[in-house]
């Protein structure tokens, strides 16, 4: 069988060979073809033949590209991501097509890249780097404050959260968090409340929810005017989940404190691929960037080699699952019902 790989860069080739996942039986039986480019309606066409197209973050999946697809003759889409908000599922199901992601890998490679963003940016060794390369040692405007002690906000409580949760916890810092669906986990090291509540009791908040049309801009001019003034706000979620606009504005006016994003709500555009040669046209990005109390990073929280191995691995399970027309449990399609009811509860509780 054939599965086309649409963004496909070196690492990916790497991880999705049968030597980094000997153990998955149908990988023998793969031809795999790799595109450097994303899915979108105009590369579509070069998906003829696959019976399977396997996708990331920011390629495009919505009606008119599955119907494409479809026409084209191929019958799955495989996400090696967790999030699938760039798959309209409706049409999926339509087309009787096979939509399967990677709920989870490595959390902890995430979290830990979540907390290397906060106290990056809380203790300024972004700029002392920089300024130490120059011959520069002055402390001034490097001044940052002591973690333990303080409250940290989570937006979202899935294994990602939690595993932040835990490391923020042993930092000696208050953890509190909201999410519609309660953590046993979480309930452990921190404690649960309404969306109101954590905001401006928090000293940073770190996002871990999915992008879905109840979390879309969660960050959004009204929440961060009942933030704590002096906040820092940390993204390594999905780029919707902020107006970029209005952190803009809460930056110029002093209200937020700080802002680490490790995605961006205009990321597909960018990311994952070499700009330094261009003129970069987002005004709002570029925006960001001239901020010193902004991070941003290019969608690099995931990157680390035993998530690669995971996803490469769940991947091809879920390919096999497809092959052999066998219950997958990462099948999007199977648990729709479910996803469906998630994005119909409202943010406040």
């Amino acid at each position: 069988m054939k599965l086309a790989v649409f963004s496909a860069k070196p690492y990916d080739k790497l991880y999705l060979t049968t030597e980094h996942a000997a153990e998955i039986d149908a990988a023998a039986g793969i031809e795999v073809i790799y595109h450097d480019f994303p899915l979108n309606l105009e590369t579509a066409e070069l998906a003829k033949g696959a019976e399977a197209v396997c996708i990331f973050v920011n390629d495009v999946a919505d009606a008119p590209v599955i119907e494409a697809l479809a026409e084209h003759g191929v019958k799955a889409i495989l996400l090696r991501c967790a999030g699938f908000n760039n798959v309209d599922l409706d049409a999926a199901e339509d087309h009787n097509m096979f939509v399967a992601n990677v709920p989870s890998y490595s959390p902890e490679a995430v979290a830990e890249f979540a907390v290397a963003l906060v106290q990056t940016l809380n203790r300024n060794t972004h700029r002392a780097y920089n300024r130490v390369r120059e011959g520069n040692f002055n402390l001034d405007g490097l001044l940052g404050r002591t973690l333990h002690g303080k409250t940290v906000g989570l937006i979202g409580t899935g294994r990602i959260g939690v595993a932040f949760a835990k490391i923020m916890n042993g930092f000696g810092c208050k953890v509190i968090g909201f999410d519609p669906f309660q953590s046993d986990e979480f309930k452990k090291i921190g404690e649960y409340m309404d969306l109101d509540t954590l905001l401006p009791q928090s000293d940073i908040i770190s996002l871990h929810c999915p992008l879905m049309d109840n979390t879309k801009h969660i960050i959004n001019e009204d929440t961060l005017s009942k933030m704590k003034t002096g906040a820092m706000i940390v993204n390594t979620s999905r780029g919707g989940l902020i107006n970029t606009k209005a952190v803009i504005s809460a930056l110029k006016n002093k209200q937020l404190g700080g802002l680490a994003l490790d995605v961006y709500e205009g990321e597909g555009a960018l990311f994952y691929n070499d700009h330094s040669g261009h003129i970069i046209e987002d005004d709002e990005l570029m925006r960001l960037t001239t901020f010193h109390n902004v991070i941003v990073c290019g969608h690099q929280a995931f990157f680390t080699k035993e998530a690669l191995q995971e996803i490469g691995t769940s991947t091809l399970k879920n390919f096999a699952d497809f092959s052999y027309n066998r219950p997958c449990k990462n099948s999007l399609l199977q648990n729709k019902s479910e996803l469906l009811r998630r994005k119909s509860i409202p943010i406040r509780i």
